[in-house]
């Protein structure tokens, strides 16, 4: 029952993100089930730039995990990321993104990477949490903002959701603290016609 309404909201959704050009149909990026996880997931703090935040991936049953850790600011430091990359779903069409996670409050990143390559641009989208409560986000791709270590990049092209490679969480609201956040699953979201086309 909850699938079956989650699809049908997140098919208004996608149906108000691209003027009601089609139906949604769902591609499933990563579910977290155990034993069965699609990508390889790293985590990546502001230690690779001398700060001192720590985070980890904890599984919390057969199909989510947690993402937390606690966020300093000394060392100019200030975020903390776990990211994945691996053998990703054809993503062609795709017109946005979809995370369903149960947060304490704050406001994390959807970041996609178009490379594996360390010096690669993260397209960045923010999704706000409610402490305790599961959500269900929908990101469209028009809403990612292209970056590299915090700094904005102007006039970069749009993601191609052909090329992206790699998807990952980030935490740097700039608030020092413990913080945690659940996650069930990340989707991408694509049209198609009436047709079937």
């Amino acid at each position: 029952m909850f699938n079956r309404k989650l699809t049908v909201l997140a098919g208004w959704t996608l149906a108000i993100l691209t003027g009601g050009m089609g139906q949604a149909q769902e591609t499933m990026i990563e579910g977290f089930d155990r034993g069965r996880a699609t990508l390889d997931w790293q985590i990546v703090n502001d230690s690779v730039m001398g700060g001192i935040s720590r985070s980890s991936l904890e599984r919390v049953d057969d199909e989510v995990v947690r993402f937390r850790g606690q966020l300093r600011m000394e060392n100019n430091g200030g975020f903390a990321s776990v990211r994945a990359s691996g053998r990703m779903p054809d993503l062609t069409g795709v017109k946005a993104m979809m995370i369903r996670v149960k947060g304490d409050g704050r406001t994390y990143q959807l970041r996609l990477r178009t490379s594996n390559g360390w010096r690669t641009p993260d397209y960045s989208a923010e999704f706000a949490t409610k402490a305790g409560k599961w959500q269900t986000h929908v990101l469209s791709l028009k809403d990612f903002e292209a970056g590299w270590r915090g700094r904005a990049i102007r006039n970069a092209p749009p993601i191609d959701p052909t090329q992206i490679r790699s998807v990952g969480i980030l935490l740097g609201d700039n608030t020092p603290g413990i913080f945690s956040v659940d996650i069930d699953w990340i989707k991408a979201l694509t049209t198609q016609s009436a047709g079937g086309v």
